[in-house]
């Protein structure tokens, strides 16, 4: 009788551009026990069986988990057999966590072989000195997320229920965990910058070590076959450069209309011509530029028409129940008439970022800082630490070359007066900011979305703006081409957060948010939100959001707008679909609405 195989959620490779053929998933069944007063260590829970079971990749509150349980977790264990196979011995094994939230420790076979902390950025651990090749050995995972001090949680809730703009809570492993066994002397990540100027790709290959008169091939292919190649020695330099340019007769621009990817391999050869090493990557030839206040995509200026997209999902939260949900996803943004998106206070899983390569969607790339206001005031509220900064490089470091990404935006709605004294905030923004540019200087890094801009030499200025009224939102902006564009002031005090407008290009990175819930059309009481009055019928709904996108889009100086948002998220009724991705509106009439050239295009052309 032939057992049938294992279940194993989320199957699909999880780094598409940086791939080696041999690789294990280890998503599934694991060992689960909820940690609540984080005594584990202590209680012997590293040693022992665990009480429950849970399904990899999703967290313990949700219920694709299989456990489903909403409740705080201040810490909780995984544990499973790891299976090393026999044919890997000889290199170093390593293993891969997409995210986990928020601080990780790792044993293998009673070994601690790591800790990382920050729950959205990727990291590894070599286990290869804690595993037996061909046996299988005990791997066990603790993650401490505790509810209430400040950390970057982003949209996680800190009270019991979701509230506000809050949502329920992502504990532990919420993204693939997998392995792979990988050379002694290895190619590492490699950086991609394409260079549309020059018709050529820039590349930086950094190896775990060096052979001597060893070499690192790249080579360039299309559908027609083999492109460029370039061949360099790699025991002279930590991370070799190469220059693989692109004839005239093949290149092909990366673009929304035409989002064409070459494919890129990377080859570690020792002296004798021997393979040590092989990845296979994409690359997408495309340039980002600034002239005035407008932002170009190879040259042409390209109204940006995004959306607000925070990547929660009824019964996956923050994880994807599939990666055929990540596509959907942009399918529906693209089907409403928009060509990107602010990844909104998440740091979306690789493949989504895959697709919009694929797909040619537009992204900004977010961190979820949210979580570090003390809400004590509006001077010195807001504690994010170093952590904030390391987490985000990680994240810098792994998306870098996805040609999808035009923009970082480290913070979002940094809500902090503007006073005479230098905060932990403004140290950690500008920190943010700073590394961003020393990491990337291909793409614009604005500073934060809406509110507290504290770096004067941000790239690009925002910012958030939800009024209703079409009119009410084009005065707000009539002073931006003169340079006093709305900014947003303090609640309280009505006076800006911000340092002064500088000229940057500049756009309303949130709007929108209009509220509709068919099912509650009728009851004056209602059991969500969305932003303004509630819209009474759905002709009143399409009538204010063409006024506001004919507003917006109409302005010379604006290069963009951000509506809130993709679907709804569990009490916010503000989205262009329900939660569940079904049809809240007629998308053709959404799409309509947003065709045509924007008048920055005209002005710029």
């Amino acid at each position: 009788m032939t057992e049938e195989p294992m279940y194993i959620p989320r199957p699909d490779y999880p780094r598409p551009q940086f791939r080696r053929e041999n690789w294990m998933n280890l998503n599934g069944v694991w060992g689960f026990e909820s940690d609540r007063s984080d005594s584990g260590l202590e209680r012997g829970l590293r040693d022992a069986e665990l009480s429950e079971e849970i399904l990899v990749p999703f967290a313990p509150e949700s219920t694709l988990s299989g456990i489903g349980d909403l409740d705080f977790h201040n810490a909780v264990w995984y544990r499973r057999s790891l299976h090393v196979p026999a044919s890997w011995d000889g290199n170093r094994v390593v293993i891969h966590f997409g995210a986990v939230d928020h601080d990780a420790t790792v044993w293998v076979n009673g070994i601690e072989v790591g800790r990382h902390r920050g729950g959205f950025s990727s990291f590894s651990f070599d286990i290869t000195d804690a595993v037996h090749f061909g046996s299988e050995v005990p791997i066990v995972v603790r993650a401490r997320d505790e509810p209430h001090a400040p950390q970057a949680r982003g949209k996680q809730s800190r009270t019991y229920a979701p509230t506000g703009a809050r949502y329920w809570r992502t504990t532990g492993i919420w993204q693939t965990v997998w392995m792979e066994p990988v050379p002694e002397i290895a190619i590492r990540r490699p950086r991609i910058t394409p260079n549309v100027a020059a018709g050529s790709f820039d590349v930086e290959v950094p190896l775990s070590g060096t052979a001597r008169n060893s070499r690192v091939i790249a080579v360039v292919s299309d559908d027609d076959g083999e492109v460029s190649r370039a061949d360099v020695r790699a025991d002279l330099d930590l991370a070799p450069r190469l220059t693989l340019p692109i004839a005239e007769g093949r290149q092909r621009l990366w673009s929304t209309v035409d989002p064409f990817l070459y494919d890129v391999r990377f080859e570690l050869r020792g002296s004798d011509g021997t393979l040590l090493d092989v990845v296979d990557s994409y690359a997408g030839l495309r340039s980002v530029s600034i002239t005035g206040r407008a932002i170009r995509l190879n040259g042409d200026v390209v109204f940006q028409k995004l959306v607000l997209d925070q990547g929660y999902y009824p019964e996956g939260l923050m994880t994807a129940p599939s990666d055929e949900d990540l596509i959907h996803d942009i399918e529906l943004s693209l089907a409403a008439g928009f060509n990107g998106a602010r990844l909104h206070q998440k740091v979306f899983e690789e493949r989504f970022l895959y697709h919009a390569d694929r797909l040619g969607y537009l992204v900004w790339g977010e961190f979820g800082d949210w979580g570090c206001n003390s809400e004590e005031g509006e001077v010195s509220n807001q504690q994010p630490d170093g952590s904030f900064i390391q987490e985000w490089l990680e994240v810098v470091e792994r998306d870098y070359s996805h040609p999808s990404i035009i923009g970082w935006c480290p913070m979002n709605e940094t809500w902090q007066a503007y006073g005479d004294h230098i905060t932990a905030l403004d140290d950690i923004m500008r920190g943010m900011f700073l590394a961003t540019k020393a990491f990337d200087t291909s793409r614009p890094v604005l500073d934060t979305s809406g509110y507290a801009h504290r770096v004067r030499e941000s790239d690009v200025f925002d910012s958030h703006q939800y009024e209703q009224d079409p009119q009410s939102l084009a005065d707000h902006f009539a002073r931006l081409s003169e340079g006093d564009p709305f900014v947003n002031p303090s609640p309280t005090t009505g006076e800006s957060w911000s340092i002064p407008y500088a000229g940057q290009p500049f756009f309303v990175s949130e709007f929108g948010g209009i509220w509709w819930n068919a099912a509650e059309a009728e009851h004056a009481e209602a059991s969500g939100w969305g932003y303004g009055e509630r819209v009474r019928s759905i002709d009143e709904f399409y009538e204010r959001f063409e006024g506001q996108v004919t507003v917006l889009k109409g302005h010379a100086d604006m290069f963009g707008y951000c509506y809130t948002q993709l679907t709804d998220v569990f009490q916010e009724q503000n989205g262009l679909y329900n939660f569940d991705r079904s049809d809240k509106f007629d998308i053709a009439r959404i799409r309509s609405a947003q065709d045509g050239p924007a008048a920055i295009e005209q002005k710029y052309t």
